[in-house]
């Protein structure tokens, strides 16, 4: 329904008698008031265009404006408004607060203020420009003031209802996609996505910092990637303390909530300039062991008046969001734990070399792979001539250090795909894969002997060794991997009694 369609016109009407009267605009408009209102859910626009008709015809109204107040920081912004606005309306409207609360509206010149009251509470002002407001009746005044005042409230629980589900879906989505984050930076991916659509802002980005307030992680959405390449090398290693924004957040704890951006102090190079916010949202993560990074949110296409509930879903975002990166880290540090722990029980500690259970693990695959594909596997099992001496005579520090500079020489001579363990003491392990033959299995143990007897430097001394290396193929000597450990063992003893070098088993 439009407005327009339940207005009056202002002339002589036809009386029960067929003379013509003029009609009680007050009575008229209030009556229009109440049925538009039983009907419809209007905004302060709709009332204040059905009402100002009326106020011309009875006061000379030449402009109106409905103020509403915000009850958190007490400003007052326009809500509704007919005519040219004035220079002095806020300041005119602003009078009516040293009256008092129910007391007469408030005349200054050709303008009167009149608190709109409901429930106890002022929820806004209504301002009229007029040259005969004696010519508007007190109780009409009243009567129009409730039905401004109850369009407010009704506005501001729409708007309350609105703010509270939103922010309730926001946080519940990214609090159950949080909880899923694998590591840190997906979880602060996810609180910068999250947090750019909960304000339905132009970008947002993210820091994070260590424990020395350093800046190590550096995340972007809505800007091209070279910005965000460009911030990263700004910030990346820098303290964060360098930043004005992020002394402000996180020295308060609290969210900060900029309009304008050229009014307040930036980091040069970060994310305000490289950006080019001009208005944003600061929101630092303060986890209980300390602060954990930033988030910021904002437009660069325009400023944005931010709100008194923007600031508490800020507050909201910002605990839910150390909750997440905090458990983020917590599944990442056990996730690395677990890795260690894995490593460990599958790595000898001295060398950093597969054990021998991993060897055992490693080669039951290979041999189950090979007797599907019908393709070889070979063991190589060598054992160090030498070692013993070395021990014996430079020390067993000296033996350590040995037996990881073998690891390393051995690593270099075997193919990436093919595995090298340690079985314990000076006993290593060779596993080759791809089909290996008799000879490849002779040609890589060969390989082997050589490079192990090139010097080594320990403690500036040259120390020489030597290698007994015995060898066994699938399914040739074995189909099971016990088979080859024992056939490739006997070949390396063999090779031992004959001063070195490489055994193969015979088939």
């Amino acid at each position: 329904m439009s407005v327009g369609s339940e207005m009056h016109t202002a002339g002589p009407v036809a009386g029960a008698g067929g003379e013509f009267v003029t009609p009680d605009r007050h009575g008229l408009m209030l009556a229009e008031l109440v049925a538009f209102m039983t009907r419809d859910t209007p905004s302060a626009q709709h009332v204040l265009d059905l009402t100002a008709p009326h106020l011309r015809a009875i006061a000379g109204l030449t402009a109106a404006t409905v103020f509403e107040l915000d009850s958190e920081t007490g400003m007052m912004t326009v809500s509704a408004q007919v005519g040219e606005p004035g220079r002095r309306d806020q300041m005119v409207a602003g009078k009516v607060f040293r009256a008092p609360a129910g007391g007469k509206p408030v005349v200054s010149g050709e303008q009167m203020a009149i608190r709109l009251r409901i429930g106890g509470q002022t929820v806004g002002v209504l301002l009229l420009t007029a040259p005969a407001l004696e010519e508007l009746q007190l109780d009409t005044i009243s009567t129009m003031a409730l039905h401004f005042a109850t369009t407010l409230q009704g506005l501001a629980a729409e708007r309350q209802r609105q703010f509270v589900a939103h922010s309730s879906s926001t946080i519940r989505d990214m609090f159950e996609q949080g909880m899923n984050a694998g590591d840190v930076e997906a979880a602060a991916e996810l609180l910068a996505r999250s947090c750019a659509a909960a304000f339905r802002t132009e970008h947002a980005a993210l820091h994070l910092i260590d424990a020395d307030g350093l800046i190590r992680y550096v995340h972007g959405v809505g800007f091209p990637d070279e910005v965000l390449r460009s911030v990263a090398v700004n910030l990346l290693g820098q303290p964060a303390d360098e930043s004005p924004v992020w002394r402000n957040a996180a020295g308060k704890g609290e969210p900060l909530l900029v309009a304008d951006a050229g009014s307040t102090k930036v980091r040069a190079g970060g994310f305000v300039q490289s950006i080019g916010f001009q208005s944003f949202i600061a929101m630092p993560l303060m986890s209980a062991q300390g602060p954990v990074g930033m988030v910021m949110c904002g437009d660069s296409s325009g400023a944005r008046d931010w709100s008194a509930q923007d600031r508490i879903f800020a507050q909201q975002l910002a605990f839910e969001g150390t909750l997440i990166m905090d458990s983020a880290r917590m599944r990442e540090a056990a996730a690395a734990h677990m890795s260690e722990l894995t490593r460990q029980a599958n790595h000898d500690s001295l060398t950093g070399l597969p054990n021998r259970k991993m060897l055992l693990d490693r080669a039951g695959t290979a041999v189950e792979i090979a007797a599907g594909t019908g393709t070889r596997v070979a063991l190589l099992l060598l054992d160090l001539n030498g070692f013993k001496q070395v021990n014996d005579t430079i020390g067993h520090h000296a033996g350590d250090v040995l037996l990881q500079l073998v690891a390393k020489r051995l690593q270099g001579v075997v193919r990436r795909p093919d595995l090298v363990a340690r079985l314990g003491g000076d006993e290593f392990a060779v596993l080759l894969t791809g089909d290996p033959d008799e000879s490849t299995a002779n040609i890589v143990g060969k390989r082997i002997c050589e490079r192990l007897r090139e010097p080594f430097d320990i403690e500036g001394e040259p120390v020489r060794i030597g290698a007994s290396i015995g060898a066994s193929l699938f399914p040739e000597h074995g189909t099971e991997v016990t088979q080859l450990i024992r056939a490739a063992d006997a070949c390396m003893y063999q090779a031992k009694r004959a001063g070195g070098g490489v055994c193969v088993a015979e088939g």
